[in-house]
């Protein structure tokens, strides 16, 4: 499953393990003058780390570019463009979250803290000596084809440090964009008006910010119900309105992360949805008794919620279900089911959207709700523009990232060499897109435009990687 969320735990040193010992591979570290032979590399979270990594194994001269003041993206909580909060832990387990070259030490909890987490990313950069190829506090402002018309196009970057405001601007090879998907508030207009405080998940950092109030988040994801499970020990009441239903996992089954459970051999779809949905009942019922709506989708067409925690608190009547939001009036809430309820808190647990404020949308083949590139990656219409983790898969883990990013490296360096295989993975950028769906009928929502198959997305990433190495 995937990212985010639940209770506190102390902080545990994260150190290399011996299968991360091997000493880093060749590195390049071109002439910073020299910018027309090197990839501009944005972003140091977990997928541009994976991009810098890859880059190096390759030695592709790059640049990096962090806007905050160091590695981690958003599991660093004081990256000013972070999203997470105090109790935020993975809601996948490490061992299916991890780098397969520099996995956590066991000693690491199952599912880690954003403290745990801030240490492994910088552990990971310092091992690989990943930082000196980045300038921190450097903003992104532009990136722009030099010549729109050419598949080869140079790229002209313009950044601006955010110590004094300076703006610079220069020319690359390429350019990797790898800025993160959870950074960006998606915000519902609602109608009417509150006169409580109306905020998104994106702001809340801690739990005392719910104390003495009555709070209604809206939306029951694995964020909304992370935050509902927090709320309940300093808010007057806490209540959760929902448009749809929603598939509960609990995070231990068995006594073992529910992710590392299952065999070898992946099952066929149809029996993995009866299986899994049968094993959900036995493990945590039938959330419709709580006033959850019964799903009007099959498991796994949407992502599930990884929570052990909130069918508890419903349970013990810490947490009511609402209905879908028909308007706000002063303090009162409407309802569509013809309820009202008056609230001093709204919290709206509705996500995040694709956020690429630095290139024009049309570069990316922006198609409806997300761009349209190959394996989720390559833009169509030029060579060296791609984007690392703009995929959602559940059970992917930053692996997936990271295979993503040594796919991404070796077509550089094949179009470096002029290889066959390079040519031929050119000419399938520009055709068809493959079906990554598995066969998963996947709800039609924004958040859901780009999310693939785990094991059919990994099974063509890989592929195409092998047939470049």
């Amino acid at each position: 499953m995937t990212q985010q969320a639940t209770a506190m735990r102390h902080d545990a040193h994260i150190a290399p393990t011996p299968l991360a010992a091997a000493a880093p591979a060749a590195r390049t570290h071109a002439d910073p003058s020299d910018t027309r032979e090197m990839i501009a590399l944005i972003g140091a979270g977990p997928s541009g780390l994976a991009g810098a990594r890859n880059l190096q194994k390759r030695g592709i001269a790059f640049q990096g570019f962090e806007a905050h003041t160091d590695v981690g993206g958003l599991w660093d909580i004081d990256n000013p463009r972070s999203t997470v909060y105090e109790s935020a832990h993975l809601i996948s387990s490490k061992r299916t979250t991890e780098f397969a070259e520099f996995p956590m030490r066991d000693a690491v909890a199952d599912y880690p803290s954003h403290r745990e987490l801030r240490r492994y990313f910088a552990d990971f950069a310092d091992h690989f000596d990943l930082r000196r190829h980045y300038r921190f506090g450097v903003r992104v402002l532009r990136v722009e084809p030099v010549d729109a018309n050419d598949a080869d196009t140079l790229w002209r970057v313009t950044t601006q440090r955010l110590a004094d405001g300076l703006e610079d601007s220069a020319e690359y090879q390429g350019v990797v964009i790898a800025n993160g998907i959870l950074a960006e508030p998606n915000v519902p207009r609602l109608p009417g008006h509150f006169d409580g405080e109306l905020l998104h998940t994106s702001q809340y950092k801690r739990a005392s910010q719910f104390q003495g109030r009555r709070v209604l988040i809206v939306g029951a994801g694995n964020s909304g119900c992370d935050v509902a499970v927090d709320a309940v020990h300093h808010a007057r009441s806490v209540d959760l309105s929902v448009r749809r239903g929603y598939y509960f996992v609990p995070k231990y089954i068995f006594g073992k992360p529910a992710d590392t459970l299952g065999g070898k051999r992946p099952l066929p779809r149809w029996l993995k949805q009866r299986v899994d949905s049968l094993v959900l009942k036995w493990f945590t019922g039938d959330p419709t008794r709580f006033g959850f709506p019964r799903p009007d989708y099959k498991m796994y067409e949407s992502h599930p919620v990884v929570n052990s925690l909130v069918l508890h608190h419903l349970g013990h009547g810490d947490i009511q279900v609402k209905a879908d939001i028909e308007r706000l009036d002063g303090h009162r809430v409407h309802f569509k089911d013809g309820t009202q309820q008056d609230y001093d808190m709204v919290l709206l647990a509705t996500g995040y959207r694709l956020h690429y404020p630095f290139i024009d949308a049309q570069l990316l083949n922006w198609q409806g709700m997300a761009p349209r590139l190959y394996l989720n990656i390559f833009a169509p219409r030029y060579r060296r523009l791609a984007v690392l983790g703009m995929v959602e898969a559940s059970g992917l883990g930053w692996q997936g990232r990271y295979e993503q990013a040594e796919l991404v490296a070796r077509y550089l360096d094949g179009l470096r060499r002029d290889t066959p295989a390079a040519r031929q993975l050119q000419s399938a950028i520009a055709g068809p897109a493959p079906d990554l769906s598995g066969g998963y009928r996947y709800l039609q929502l924004e958040r859901m435009a780009f999310y693939v198959h785990k094991d059919t997305y990994r099974a063509a990433v890989r592929s195409a990687s092998a047939r470049l190495a």
